[in-house]
């Protein structure tokens, strides 16, 4: 089982860790950051400790 970075995105370390070899940098943090400004995270109810 995949050990998740964001609950609510599904993304690992993994995929960071891509994201950063493809992109010359992490563009995962701003996708997470736009879509909870846009309401589209639910952290209380994804992340197994409510957060």
């Amino acid at each position: 089982m995949a050990e998740y970075i964001c609950y609510c995105f599904k993304y690992t370390e993994e995929d960071i860790i891509c994201d950063l070899k493809e992109n010359g940098r992490s563009t995962i943090l701003e996708k997470i950051v736009k879509a909870k400004s846009a309401n589209g995270c639910n952290c209380k109810v994804n992340h197994p400790q409510g957060r």
